[in-house]
Formats: C-alpha cells, structure tokens, sequence
C-alpha cells in the first residue's frame, strides 16, 4: 500500500501539450480561438439576457435554450481560457486536482447540454403532437423537474469521472497529449492496473449518449409521422420550421461526440480527435446562438423589438 501510495503522489501535475508547437501556428490559433470565444461568450449571454427580459420568449421552448446558453458558457469556459494560455507559454501546467476540476467540469456541462438537447425534442414533440395538451405536459413543474434531472446526471455522470480519476495511479510520465484534461490521454498515462476505474466512466458516458439519443429519435420519429399527416403544405412547413434550429444544434454536437467517444479508436489519430475536440466544445457553444437566433423568427422579432426600446 506504501509503494501504491508513493507512486500515486509522484505525478502531483501535468502537461498539457496544446495542439501545436509551430510558434506561427500558435499565435494565429490564438487570435481565431480568442475570437471564437468573446463571441461564444458575448453571443450566448444575449441569449440568455434576452430570454429573461422579453415576456414573448417566456414559454418552455425558450427556457431550456437560455439554460442551453448557459452551459455553452461554462462548457467552453471549462477548457478554452486554459488553451489559450497554452498558446502563450512554452510549457502548460496543470496541478493534479485542478486537472480533476477541468475534467469534471467539461463531463458534467457536456452530459447536462445532452439532457437540454433532449428535454427540447420533447418539448417539440409534445408542440406539434399534442398541441391541446401542450400547457398542461410542459407546465412550469415539469419543465423545472426536467432542467433538475439534467444538472442531477450531469453530476453524476461527472462524479464517475472525477472519482475513477482521482483513483487511478500516475507513476511515470505525466505529458498530456490533449489540450485538457480529457479522459482518454490520461488513462494512457496511469500505469493502474484496475479496470474498474477505466470502464465505468466509459459505460456512464455511454448511458448519457445512449439515453438522450433515444429520446431524441423517438420525439422526431413521432414529430415526422404527425407532419406528413398534416393536409396544409402551410402547416407542415410552419411545424417543420420550428424544429430545424434544434435538428441542426443536435445533428453538429452528437456527431461530433459519437465520432470521438463511440467509433473505435483505430479509425483516427490523437491529431483528429483534439481537432474534433475543438469543435464540439469551442466552436458549437458560439454556433448554438447563431443557429437559434438566424432561424428563429420568434428571438429576431423579440430582439427588434427589445432593441427598439432601447434605442427610442
């Protein structure tokens, strides 16, 4: 236990080696990257000031896209001020616990925009499939009970994380080959010798993804079926309309998720994954406000009109 406990304690931090080591490279990646992050930023907090402040966006719909803002912020925040200082300095830092945070962090945020992404497919489904019930399904309770259940198991599902983490043993090199503390690289990095630890953050994970695809299939498998019923060409349009915005945020976060956390790790490189590791969770949190904002008549129409009191 004594020697289990010294090699635990020789790894106190780590590594992160960034994206590139190119000096060119690194500078113009920073401004990009710096620049998608004031927008992510900027864009996703006038989502949300926009949501609480104009009576007309108050309905369930929209109060799962301001908490889906939310924690866009704090998803890309998790990891994004860290890679830019990366971009700065020739070696990135990161203490063992402060590792831990950052990978919890990210885990939790990403699963709960999971459950936001599927609480919002049911949420149409009930629109567009049982209109009469509409008020009654999506009352305040039930939509205050779903954004529970999803912090609940992104809590949960950061905890496996966090704990199997914390439990497995660093006694050899301690260079991250990732931007943050991401799971994968760091398990690389142990020289534990327990399963246990590996697997069931993998199966939590798996549960997460599995569980709000299935949702999100199912509400749209109903949602199709009802608007192919409809008789107006109006209607079906009106209807179809105002899933695409929801269709289009799930179609680019879960692809890019299913790429990196369910295909075998055979079919691309570390490279690809920090590539595509960039994209879901630094460039999606700034496109989720533009998706929603550029093709949703409902914000465009709220925000002129906030806007014009403004400014008269």
């Amino acid at each position: 236990m004594d020697f289990l406990d010294r090699n635990h304690t020789t790894v106190t931090e780590f590594i992160l080696l960034g994206l590139t080591h190119d000096p060119v490279l690194r500078v113009i990646l920073f401004i990009i990257i710096l620049c998608i992050y004031l927008v992510t930023v900027s864009g996703n907090l006038c989502t949300v000031l926009l949501i609480r402040v104009s009576t007309q966006l108050h309905n369930p719909m929209y109060f799962f896209l301001g908490h889906l803002a939310f924690v866009d912020i704090v998803f890309s925040s998790s990891v994004t001020p860290n890679m830019l200082v990366n971009f700065l300095v020739d070696k990135n830092i990161i203490s063992f616990y402060g590792c831990a945070i950052q990978l919890g962090t990210a885990v939790s945020f990403g699963a709960v925009e999971c459950f936001l992404l599927a609480a919002m497919a049911y949420d149409r489904f009930v629109a567009i499939c049982n209109p009469l019930l509409y008020s009654t399904k999506m009352s305040t309770q039930v939509c205050v009970q779903l954004l529970i259940v999803a912090y609940t198991s992104g809590f949960l599902n950061a905890s496996s994380f966090t704990i199997s983490f914390c439990s497995l043993l660093f006694c050899g090199p301690n260079r991250v080959n990732h931007f943050f503390c991401d799971f994968a690289p760091l398990v690389e990095l142990s020289c534990s010798v327990d399963s246990v630890f590996i697997l069931f953050p993998t199966y939590s994970a798996g549960i997460v993804i599995l569980f709000t695809v299935i949702v999100i299939a199912i509400s749209y498998i109903y949602i199709l079926i009802t608007i192919l019923k409809m008789r107006s060409t109006e209607g079906r349009q009106k209807a179809f309309s105002t899933c695409t915005s929801h269709l289009t945020a799930v179609t680019l976060f879960y692809g890019t998720i299913i790429f990196i956390y369910v295909m075998p790790k055979s079919l691309y490189s570390t490279d690809q994954n920090k590539v595509i590791s960039v994209f879901y969770m630094v460039v999606i949190p700034m496109l989720n406000p533009l998706i929603y904002s550029l093709r949703n008549n409902e914000i465009k129409s709220a925000l002129k009109r906030e806007l014009g009191r403004k400014l008269f």
